[in-house]
């Protein structure tokens, strides 16, 4: 914890995860082995998935799943088919999208959740729509039975970019689980902290199996002897250890990641269980300030940070809201990527094209900002955030 200010993120490290590194050193074992497997099955277990691939970030968990879904043999993204995505998240949701030769349609959000507008996502699906890609945005998770609805008897893919939302729940199921597979990140400023890291869980055993080939260069020496990539492996080792038959990457993790995620999910609950508690905490605070429009919680969110927008009509922007928070060592950063669809990078390099306004994205790209969350009580932190919402507000 922090001794002054509030900040944006802060460690739940205590002596198990700096003991769990030291087993990892006396070990002299440092690329993935036994502590990342462990680490796997534990996760696979807490989410209540059959499957986990875990790899080197959040952005390689999205780029593995899409990577992977090119050669699955019957829910495939063929080059040129169309993914719809929501308008606000992460640059790594699209990256790999692109990178497949996939074209992106973007669609707006809801202002309330800042998940997807699903009755734009509804008027968004067309006969080429082969996937959509659900972010939930901060903790949030999506109305995952109106998606269902939506998507109906068609076969579209429904994936999952959960990496703001470990441990959100949708009527007592796990975010990141409705999809084919879902991403889930450990990065510092992420619920659970394993240096760096990213996972993927899935129920598709055929998914499972070409990731384990995608995530080391594409060989099969990580397959099981019977499996979806190649059917039956051969008992020779030597000639399995490089025997490529997938165009694959290096994402693997480190050992300590590994080590240091079996220590981090025993904690999931208490984290999740302590976010909450304080999101109780912001929504009461903020009831003082109707200026500013917070987020609404579908399901049972894992509260990632705490988001804020300045109204039209609020008598300041968001300029002075920022300035007014660093006056009081508040940390703030823009909603994820705010309105993604007008970057540069997808302007003139991406095949996109954008379904009706995105009025709402853009409201949170000019107007929104989020706050940090944590794992211990804040109490003596919602003090500094009042007085920089009652310098702009008074």
């Amino acid at each position: 914890m922090s001794d002054q200010g509030f900040p944006l993120a802060t460690t739940s490290w205590d002596e198990r995860e700096y003991a769990a590194i030291d087993r990892v050193v006396k070990s002299g074992m440092f690329s993935m082995g036994a502590e990342v497997a462990k680490f796997e099955d534990a996760f696979a277990a807490a989410m209540g998935s059959k499957y986990c691939v875990m790899v080197n970030s959040g952005s390689s968990a999205n780029l593995i799943i899409i990577a992977a879904l090119r050669h699955h043999s019957t829910r495939n993204l063929p080059a040129g088919a169309e993914v719809i995505v929501p308008a606000v998240s992460w640059s790594t949701t699209y990256y790999p999208l692109h990178q497949y030769g996939l074209r992106m349609k973007f669609v707006d959000i809801d202002p309330d959740t800042l998940n997807y507008d699903l009755d734009a996502l509804t008027e968004a699906i067309s006969p080429e729509t082969r996937a959509i890609m659900v972010v939930n945005l901060l903790g949030n998770p999506n109305d995952f039975a109106r998606i269902e609805k939506i998507v109906g008897d068609r076969d579209i893919l429904v994936i999952e970019d959960n990496c703001e939302s470990l441990g959100a729940t949708y009527r007592g199921r796990q975010t990141g689980t409705f999809g084919i597979a879902g991403s889930y990140s450990s990065f510092f400023s992420h619920h659970i902290a394993t240096m760096e890291g990213g996972l993927v869980v899935t129920d598709d055993e055929e998914l499972h199996h070409i990731m384990l080939s995608v995530r080391s260069h594409g060989w099969t020496r990580h397959l099981p002897k019977f499996n979806h990539v190649t059917g039956e492996k051969s008992d020779d080792a030597f000639e399995e250890s490089f025997r490529f038959v997938l165009p694959g990457y290096n994402l693997r993790p480190l050992e300590m990641s590994g080590a240091i995620g079996q220590e981090q999910i025993t904690k999931l609950p208490m984290i999740v269980r302590e976010r909450r508690r304080n999101a109780e905490r912001f929504r009461a605070l903020m009831q003082s300030y109707p200026q500013i429009r917070i987020q609404q919680e579908i399901g049972e969110s894992s509260w990632f940070g705490f988001s804020m927008v300045v109204g039209n009509d609020a008598g300041f922007d968001r300029a002075a809201l920022i300035r007014a928070l660093g006056d009081h060592g508040v940390e703030c950063r823009p909603v994820v990527a705010g309105n993604f669809a007008k970057n540069e990078v997808v302007v003139r390099h991406m095949d996109h094209v954008i379904h009706d306004r995105l009025r709402h994205a853009e409201d949170i790209d000019r107007n929104g900002l989020f706050i940090g969350n944590h794992h211990y009580p804040l109490d003596d932190r919602w003090p500094l955030l009042r007085a920089a919402l009652d310098q702009v507000a008074s």
